[in-house]
Protein backbone atom coordinates (compact mmCIF):
# COMPACT_ATOMS: atom_id res chain seq x y z
CA UNK A 1 0.00 0.00 0.00
CA UNK A 2 1.50 3.41 -0.94
CA UNK A 3 1.12 6.70 1.09
CA UNK A 4 2.50 10.16 -0.70
CA UNK A 5 4.85 11.42 1.49
CA UNK A 6 4.53 15.40 2.41
CA UNK A 7 6.54 18.16 1.01
CA UNK A 8 7.54 19.28 4.96
CA UNK A 9 8.75 16.37 7.14
CA UNK A 10 9.02 16.58 11.00
CA UNK A 11 12.95 17.01 11.90
CA UNK A 12 14.54 15.02 8.67
CA UNK A 13 13.64 13.89 5.43
CA UNK A 14 13.56 10.45 7.21
CA UNK A 15 13.23 7.01 5.88
CA UNK A 16 12.10 6.43 2.19
CA UNK A 17 9.37 4.73 2.66
CA UNK A 18 6.24 4.89 5.40
CA UNK A 19 6.57 0.93 6.11
CA UNK A 20 10.01 1.74 7.12
CA UNK A 21 9.36 4.11 9.74
CA UNK A 22 8.58 3.82 13.55
CA UNK A 23 6.32 6.73 13.65
CA UNK A 24 3.89 8.19 10.51
CA UNK A 25 3.07 12.14 10.77
CA UNK A 26 -0.46 13.34 9.08
CA UNK A 27 -1.28 16.59 9.01
CA UNK A 28 -5.27 17.91 9.04
CA UNK A 29 -4.81 21.25 8.79
CA UNK A 30 -9.04 21.47 9.07
CA UNK A 31 -10.44 24.45 10.30
CA UNK A 32 -14.47 25.25 10.24
CA UNK A 33 -15.93 25.76 13.72
CA UNK A 34 -13.78 27.56 15.94
CA UNK A 35 -15.67 29.90 18.04
CA UNK A 36 -12.96 32.27 19.23
CA UNK A 37 -9.32 32.55 18.29
CA UNK A 38 -8.87 31.45 14.70
CA UNK A 39 -5.95 30.19 12.94
CA UNK A 40 -6.00 26.17 13.45
CA UNK A 41 -5.61 25.45 9.91
CA UNK A 42 -2.06 26.83 10.22
CA UNK A 43 -0.55 24.53 12.77
CA UNK A 44 0.53 21.36 11.23
CA UNK A 45 2.80 23.91 8.81
CA UNK A 46 4.16 25.90 11.65
CA UNK A 47 4.22 22.68 13.71
CA UNK A 48 6.73 20.93 11.04
CA UNK A 49 8.48 23.96 10.54
CA UNK A 50 9.61 24.44 13.89
CA UNK A 51 10.53 20.54 14.27
CA UNK A 52 13.39 21.87 11.83
CA UNK A 53 15.37 23.64 14.79
CA UNK A 54 14.91 21.06 17.40
CA UNK A 55 18.17 18.75 18.61
CA UNK A 56 17.93 15.47 17.34
CA UNK A 57 19.44 14.18 20.15
CA UNK A 58 16.62 14.32 23.19
CA UNK A 59 17.89 15.24 26.45
CA UNK A 60 15.96 13.47 28.55
CA UNK A 61 15.16 10.46 26.76
CA UNK A 62 19.07 10.55 25.62
CA UNK A 63 17.70 8.85 22.31
CA UNK A 64 18.17 10.00 18.52
CA UNK A 65 14.26 9.06 17.57
CA UNK A 66 14.68 10.28 14.28
CA UNK A 67 17.41 7.09 13.48
CA UNK A 68 14.12 4.74 14.17
CA UNK A 69 12.17 6.45 11.32
CA UNK A 70 9.75 9.14 11.04
CA UNK A 71 7.93 9.85 8.01
CA UNK A 72 5.24 12.56 7.02
CA UNK A 73 2.67 12.21 4.77
CA UNK A 74 1.10 14.42 2.52
CA UNK A 75 -1.77 16.42 4.26
CA UNK A 76 -5.23 15.66 4.12
CA UNK A 77 -7.55 17.49 1.95
CA UNK A 78 -9.58 19.96 3.65
CA UNK A 79 -11.31 21.42 1.12
CA UNK A 80 -14.38 20.04 0.97
CA UNK A 81 -17.78 19.41 2.82
CA UNK A 82 -18.40 18.81 6.82
CA UNK A 83 -19.51 15.00 5.93
CA UNK A 84 -17.26 14.28 2.83
CA UNK A 85 -14.16 15.58 4.91
CA UNK A 86 -14.78 13.35 7.89
CA UNK A 87 -16.12 10.74 5.80
CA UNK A 88 -12.49 10.55 3.80
CA UNK A 89 -10.29 11.42 6.82
CA UNK A 90 -12.03 8.43 8.60
CA UNK A 91 -11.39 5.82 5.46
CA UNK A 92 -7.52 7.65 5.08
CA UNK A 93 -7.12 6.33 8.98
CA UNK A 94 -8.39 3.33 8.46
CA UNK A 95 -5.96 2.93 5.63
CA UNK A 96 -3.17 4.12 7.36
CA UNK A 97 -3.85 1.48 10.51
CA UNK A 98 -4.32 -1.55 8.11
CA UNK A 99 -1.16 -0.38 6.04
CA UNK A 100 1.66 -0.19 8.25
CA UNK A 101 2.97 -0.99 11.77
CA UNK A 102 4.31 2.33 12.39
CA UNK A 103 2.53 4.66 15.22
CA UNK A 104 0.53 7.56 13.97
CA UNK A 105 1.10 10.80 14.67
CA UNK A 106 -1.89 13.58 13.98
CA UNK A 107 -1.36 17.00 13.37
CA UNK A 108 -4.23 19.66 13.77
CA UNK A 109 -6.00 21.14 12.95
CA UNK A 110 -9.11 22.07 15.05
CA UNK A 111 -9.48 19.74 17.60
CA UNK A 112 -12.96 18.30 15.88
CA UNK A 113 -10.39 16.17 13.68
CA UNK A 114 -10.23 13.62 16.33
CA UNK A 115 -13.68 12.09 15.79
CA UNK A 116 -12.95 11.31 12.12
CA UNK A 117 -9.64 9.93 13.73
CA UNK A 118 -10.70 7.24 16.61
CA UNK A 119 -13.46 5.77 14.65
CA UNK A 120 -10.60 2.61 13.36
CA UNK A 121 -8.72 2.64 16.35
CA UNK A 122 -12.35 2.02 17.94
CA UNK A 123 -12.68 -0.90 15.51
CA UNK A 124 -8.76 -2.12 15.72
CA UNK A 125 -8.27 -2.02 19.46
CA UNK A 126 -11.12 -3.52 21.49
CA UNK A 127 -10.02 -2.87 24.74
CA UNK A 128 -9.26 1.43 23.85
CA UNK A 129 -9.30 3.98 26.13
CA UNK A 130 -8.47 7.62 25.46
CA UNK A 131 -6.46 10.13 27.34
CA UNK A 132 -8.09 13.32 26.71
CA UNK A 133 -5.51 16.17 27.93
CA UNK A 134 -7.67 19.62 27.28
CA UNK A 135 -8.97 22.37 28.90
CA UNK A 136 -12.19 22.05 28.04
CA UNK A 137 -14.34 18.98 28.56
CA UNK A 138 -15.42 18.79 24.32
CA UNK A 139 -18.47 16.96 25.28
CA UNK A 140 -21.31 18.90 23.85
CA UNK A 141 -23.30 16.97 21.25
CA UNK A 142 -23.44 19.56 19.47
CA UNK A 143 -22.31 23.14 19.43
CA UNK A 144 -23.55 26.25 17.05
CA UNK A 145 -25.57 23.98 14.89
CA UNK A 146 -23.03 20.93 14.43
CA UNK A 147 -22.49 17.71 15.86
CA UNK A 148 -19.05 17.98 14.21
CA UNK A 149 -17.58 20.78 16.30
CA UNK A 150 -14.28 21.53 18.16
CA UNK A 151 -16.47 21.63 21.16
CA UNK A 152 -17.91 18.23 20.86
CA UNK A 153 -14.83 16.75 19.59
CA UNK A 154 -14.77 13.79 22.49
CA UNK A 155 -18.22 13.40 22.00
CA UNK A 156 -19.20 10.89 19.67
CA UNK A 157 -16.04 8.06 21.17
CA UNK A 158 -16.80 8.85 24.60
CA UNK A 159 -20.12 7.04 24.01
CA UNK A 160 -18.07 3.77 23.47
CA UNK A 161 -14.68 4.06 24.84
CA UNK A 162 -13.76 4.56 28.49
CA UNK A 163 -12.50 8.17 27.85
CA UNK A 164 -10.08 9.64 30.85
CA UNK A 165 -10.01 13.40 31.05
CA UNK A 166 -7.28 15.42 32.67
CA UNK A 167 -6.63 19.17 32.58
CA UNK A 168 -10.50 20.54 32.17
CA UNK A 169 -11.30 23.54 33.60
CA UNK A 170 -14.01 24.92 31.54
CA UNK A 171 -17.11 23.17 30.97
CA UNK A 172 -20.70 24.28 29.89
CA UNK A 173 -24.20 23.80 31.40
CA UNK A 174 -25.16 21.39 28.52
CA UNK A 175 -22.00 19.04 29.18
CA UNK A 176 -22.25 18.65 32.91
CA UNK A 177 -24.42 15.15 32.41
CA UNK A 178 -21.78 13.77 30.90
CA UNK A 179 -18.78 14.49 33.08
CA UNK A 180 -17.75 11.46 34.81
CA UNK A 181 -20.92 10.04 33.57
CA UNK A 182 -20.98 6.25 31.58
CA UNK A 183 -17.88 5.97 30.35
CA UNK A 184 -16.24 8.81 31.15
CA UNK A 185 -13.90 9.84 33.74
CA UNK A 186 -13.52 13.84 34.15
CA UNK A 187 -10.60 14.99 36.56
CA UNK A 188 -10.99 18.68 36.88
CA UNK A 189 -8.36 20.70 37.54
CA UNK A 190 -9.16 22.30 40.63
CA UNK A 191 -9.62 19.08 42.05
CA UNK A 192 -6.37 17.48 41.07
CA UNK A 193 -3.26 19.42 42.30
CA UNK A 194 -1.87 16.52 43.21
CA UNK A 195 -0.30 15.60 40.62
CA UNK A 196 1.39 12.49 41.97
CA UNK A 197 -2.41 11.24 42.95
CA UNK A 198 -3.30 12.09 40.09
CA UNK A 199 -0.71 9.82 37.95
CA UNK A 200 -2.21 6.81 40.03
CA UNK A 201 -5.70 7.40 39.27
CA UNK A 202 -5.48 7.93 35.69
CA UNK A 203 -3.20 4.77 35.22
CA UNK A 204 -5.95 3.05 37.34
CA UNK A 205 -8.76 4.40 35.23
CA UNK A 206 -7.17 3.60 31.64
CA UNK A 207 -6.89 0.41 29.93
CA UNK A 208 -4.02 -1.22 28.65
CA UNK A 209 -4.41 0.04 25.12
CA UNK A 210 -4.56 4.12 25.20
CA UNK A 211 -5.09 6.67 22.37
CA UNK A 212 -3.74 10.07 23.40
CA UNK A 213 -5.51 13.49 22.40
CA UNK A 214 -3.71 16.76 23.24
CA UNK A 215 -5.32 19.93 23.02
CA UNK A 216 -2.79 22.12 23.74
CA UNK A 217 -4.93 24.54 25.78
CA UNK A 218 -4.58 21.61 28.41
CA UNK A 219 -1.22 23.32 29.16
CA UNK A 220 -1.37 27.08 30.99
CA UNK A 221 -1.12 29.93 28.30
CA UNK A 222 2.58 30.76 29.63
CA UNK A 223 3.73 27.25 27.98
CA UNK A 224 1.18 27.48 25.10
CA UNK A 225 -0.06 30.66 24.08
CA UNK A 226 -1.17 30.21 20.72
CA UNK A 227 -4.11 28.82 20.72
CA UNK A 228 -8.02 29.87 20.10
CA UNK A 229 -10.00 29.25 23.26
CA UNK A 230 -6.96 30.20 26.36
CA UNK A 231 -8.06 29.27 30.02
CA UNK A 232 -5.61 29.91 33.05
CA UNK A 233 -4.46 27.83 35.32
CA UNK A 234 -3.26 24.68 33.18
CA UNK A 235 -0.64 22.46 33.36
CA UNK A 236 3.17 23.35 33.30
CA UNK A 237 5.65 21.51 31.16
CA UNK A 238 7.18 19.76 33.86
CA UNK A 239 3.86 18.49 35.51
CA UNK A 240 2.15 17.33 31.92
CA UNK A 241 5.55 15.02 30.70
CA UNK A 242 5.38 13.67 34.42
CA UNK A 243 2.18 12.26 33.24
CA UNK A 244 2.78 11.56 29.48
CA UNK A 245 5.68 9.55 30.52
CA UNK A 246 4.00 7.62 33.38
CA UNK A 247 1.49 6.58 30.56
CA UNK A 248 3.89 5.62 28.03
CA UNK A 249 5.68 3.42 30.26
CA UNK A 250 2.49 1.48 31.97
CA UNK A 251 0.03 1.60 29.03
CA UNK A 252 0.47 0.90 25.11
CA UNK A 253 0.04 4.09 23.00
CA UNK A 254 -0.98 3.51 19.77
CA UNK A 255 -1.30 6.61 18.53
CA UNK A 256 -1.67 10.67 19.74
CA UNK A 257 -2.85 13.72 17.82
CA UNK A 258 -1.62 17.38 19.20
CA UNK A 259 -4.28 19.83 17.80
CA UNK A 260 -5.55 23.79 18.44
CA UNK A 261 -2.12 25.09 17.42
CA UNK A 262 -2.98 28.22 16.26
CA UNK A 263 0.09 30.36 15.56
CA UNK A 264 0.66 33.74 16.64
CA UNK A 265 2.31 36.68 14.55
CA UNK A 266 5.82 37.50 15.74
CA UNK A 267 6.11 34.52 18.32
CA UNK A 268 7.26 30.94 17.90
CA UNK A 269 6.60 29.85 21.28
CA UNK A 270 3.93 27.37 20.62
CA UNK A 271 4.29 25.59 17.36
CA UNK A 272 8.07 24.78 18.64
CA UNK A 273 6.90 23.21 22.36
CA UNK A 274 4.36 21.53 20.09
CA UNK A 275 6.87 20.13 18.25
CA UNK A 276 9.14 19.41 21.30
CA UNK A 277 6.50 17.76 22.88
CA UNK A 278 6.23 15.13 19.62
CA UNK A 279 9.41 14.52 19.70
CA UNK A 280 9.39 13.86 23.50
CA UNK A 281 6.43 11.61 23.28
CA UNK A 282 8.11 10.19 20.77
CA UNK A 283 10.85 9.11 22.80
CA UNK A 284 9.05 7.84 25.70
CA UNK A 285 6.48 5.71 23.56
CA UNK A 286 10.33 4.33 21.26
CA UNK A 287 11.57 3.50 24.65
CA UNK A 288 9.00 1.55 26.35
CA UNK A 289 6.41 0.21 23.88
CA UNK A 290 7.13 -3.71 23.62
CA UNK A 291 6.48 -4.26 20.10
Amino acid sequence: MKFKPGKTQFLTDGPADAHDAKFVILPVPYERTASYGKGTKNGPKAILNASQQLELWDEETKKEVWKEGIITLAPVDCARSEKSFFKSLEQEVAKLLAGIRAIPVFLGGEHSITQGILPPFQKKYKDLSILHFDAHADLYPEYNGTPRSHASALYPASRKTRTVQIGVRNAGAAERNFINSGKVKTRLMHENLDFAELEKNILKDLTGTVYLTIDVDGFDPSVMPGTGTPQPGGFMWYDALKLFKAVCKKKNVVGLDVVEVSPVKGSRITEFNAAKLIYRLMGYISAYRKD
